[in-house]
C-alpha cells in the first residue's frame, strides 16, 4: 500500500513550493492589496474611467504574479456595452478576468462585500451585489445591470451561481441574461481554467465545499507553475432571444471549449455538457421563476 502511494505522493510534492516561499508570496500579496485599498480610496475619486480601468488591470496582473500565477489569455473583450458570462471556479476568477477585461462590473453575492480587504477592493471596482437569501433582490439587480448596460458599460456574471470544480459546468441561471436581452446588447462568453504542469485543471484553485478563503489562498500560494487561462469567445447577439435557449447555447459553447482545453473528446449527445440532474434543473427553474415574477 505504501509502495503504491509513493509515486503519487512524490508527484504531489513536486507540484508545490515550500511553505516559506508560499508565506513570502502571501506577504507580498497582502502589501499589494493594502496598496490597492489606498488607490481605491484616494485615487479612484479623482480619475476618469479610462485611468481607473488601467489601474484595475495593472493591480490585477500584479496580484496574480505575486501569488505565483501566470496569466494566459486568448481573445479580445468586446468594447462598449456587453454582458460577460463566465464559468466560476475560485475567488481568483474576478482577478483573472479583470486582468483581461478591467472595465467589467461584476455581479457578486453580498457576502463578498464583508470579506477583509477583498470586499473593499471589488466594491471600489464597481461590483453589483445581490442578496441571495432575498428572492426578490434578483429583480433589483437586473434593473441595476440593465442601467449599467444602457450606459455602455460591461457587466460580468457567473451564471452557475456558485463555484464548480473547474472540469465541467454547472447548470446556468438564465435570469441573469435578461438584462442583456432587454437592452439588446451582446453577450460574450469567457472560459476560465486554472492549470499546472501536472493537471489540465489544477486542484490548487478549486474553491468548493467547506474550503475557506484562507485555505484556498494557501493552496494557491503553494502551487508551482499555476496558470490562469482566460479565453474570450466571440460575442453572441441577444435580439429577440429567449433567455433559456440563450443560456443553453452559451453553456454548450463554453463546455465544449473547456473540454477541448482538457484534451477531452467533443460531446456527442449534448451541446451543453453532461445533463444536469433533475434536482439541479428544478432549483435553477425555481430561481428563474422568482426573478421573473412581479414585485
Amino acid at each position: 500500500m505504501n509502495a503504491a502511494a509513493a509515486p503519487g505522493a512524490g508527484r504531489a510534492a513536486a507540484g508545490r513550493v515550500n511553505p516559506l516561499t508560499a508565506a513570502w508570496r502571501i506577504g507580498r500579496a497582502t502589501v499589494h492589496m493594502l496598496h490597492g485599498l489606498a488607490v481605491v480610496r484616494f485615487e479612484f475619486p479623482r480619475v476618469d474611467d479610462s485611468a481607473r480601468h488601467a489601474r484595475i488591470r495593472w493591480w490585477s496582473l500584479k496580484l496574480l504574479r505575486l501569488l505565483g500565477v501566470e496569466l494566459v489569455s486568448d481573445g479580445l473583450p468586446r468594447p462598449g456595452a456587453a454582458l460577460l458570462v463566465s464559468n466560476h471556479v475560485s475567488w481568483l476568477d474576478i482577478i483573472a478576468l479583470h486582468s483581461v477585461v478591467p472595465q467589467a462590473r461584476f455581479v457578486s453575492k453580498a457576502d463578498v462585500r464583508q470579506w477583509p480587504v477583498v470586499g473593499a477592493l471589488v466594491t471600489g471596482a464597481g461590483t453589483l451585489y445581490i442578496e441571495r437569501e432575498r428572492k426578490r433582490d434578483a429583480m433589483r439587480v437586473l434593473h441595476d445591470m440593465a442601467a449599467a448596460l444602457k450606459a455602455g458599460q460591461t457587466v460580468a456574471v457567473f451564471p452557475e451561481g456558485t463555484t464548480g470544480d473547474g472540469r465541467e459546468l454547472l447548470p446556468f441561471h438564465a435570469n441573469l441574461l435578461q438584462a442583456a436581452i432587454a437592452e439588446g446588447v451582446p453577450v460574450q462568453p469567457a472560459v476560465l481554467r486554472f492549470a499546472d504542469p501536472v493537471h489540465p485543471v489544477s486542484p490548487a484553485a478549486e474553491y468548493t465545499g467547506d474550503t475557506t478563503l484562507a485555505q484556498s489562498l494557501w493552496r494557491i500560494a503553494r502551487a508551482r507553475g499555476l496558470q490562469a487561462h482566460v479565453t474570450l469567445l466571440l460575442p453572441e447577439g441577444t435580439a429577440h432571444a429567449d433567455r433559456r435557449r440563450l443560456a443553453e447555447a452559451l453553456r454548450g459553447k463554453m463546455a465544449e471549449r473547456l473540454r477541448q482545453a482538457q484534451g477531452l473528446p467533443p460531446l456527442q449527445d449534448s451541446a451543453a455538457g453532461p445533463a444536469p440532474t433533475a434536482e439541479a434543473v428544478e432549483a435553477v427553474e425555481a430561481v428563474d421563476q422568482a426573478a421573473a415574477s412581479p414585485r
